[in-house]
């Protein structure tokens, strides 16, 4: 699929991989929308960066565990691009909680993680594949997690969570093909915000992974465009992680 002129939702986009997924899009121009829940500054910054870069873009804030939040962006999306064919579901958060302690895991943790990171997707791709299978084709990218695959990973809670979405992605492939592509990427670790306070951590991982490098944002960002723009693939879970799970 040509990613120029089309119209992509990329949830969480201020930051970390959306940041870097809202970026490239911009630069394969595509018209971008910024999605951000309180990240304000960075979203305005990211669109900022893409127009100075002559592309399309706005900044939309929709907390994506609310239901009228998120057809409200995709209403917003369509009426100032005239459609929405691609969206990147990026948005979610973590409790870092150690995997052994299950006492700290609590029901308003359980409730808020699956609302965000994995309702708050199927409602993202709910509100957009009308206006997907109307322009038509269209294609989604769920960002799973290498936690997921593992069970291991900064709750077990988010590890969880992680794998509901890699269900998610194969539901949603069958249950919108096929007018609408479905696909998720599963990072391991990668150098964002979330290893903040972290980094000697993240240093000694380094060298015990195959690559013997961490995964960046812009790691992740290519293979999300590369699953959009693959028009023979959909169901699938694509793993970037340096070797980390081989």
């Amino acid at each position: 699929m040509e990613l120029k002129d089309r119209t992509a939702v990329v949830t969480g986009g201020g930051t970390g991989i959306g940041r870097a997924a809202s970026l490239l899009l911009g630069r394969k121009g595509a018209n971008v929308v910024v999605n951000y829940s309180r990240s304000q500054e960075e979203a305005e910054d990211v669109v900022r960066e893409i127009r100075d870069e002559g592309g399309r873009a706005i900044a939309v804030r929709a907390d994506v565990a609310r239901d009228d939040e998120v057809r409200a962006m995709i209403g917003r999306a369509a009426e100032t691009f005239g459609g929405v064919q691609l969206l990147v579901n990026n948005a979610s958060f973590t409790h870092h909680i150690p995997l052994h302690d299950l006492d700290a895991v609590t029901d308003e943790i359980w409730d808020s993680l699956l609302d965000v990171n994995v309702k708050g997707m199927f409602r993202c791709a709910r509100a957009a594949a009308p206006w997907m299978k109307q322009a038509g084709p269209g294609a989604v990218v769920n960002v799973g997690s290498v936690a997921g695959t593992t069970g291991l990973g900064s709750s077990l809670p988010y590890a969880v969570s992680k794998a509901a979405v890699h269900g998610l992605t194969k539901s949603l492939a069958r249950a919108l093909s096929p007018d609408i592509r479905v696909n998720a990427v599963v990072p391991g670790a990668v150098a964002t915000r979330w290893w903040a306070g972290r980094e000697a951590q993240m240093r000694r991982l380094a060298p015990t992974l195959l690559l013997q490098r961490i995964s960046t944002p812009e790691d992740v960002a290519q293979l999300i465009c590369a699953a959009l723009e693959q028009e023979a693939m959909t169901g699938q879970l694509i793993t970037v992680d340096s070797g980390q799970t081989l």
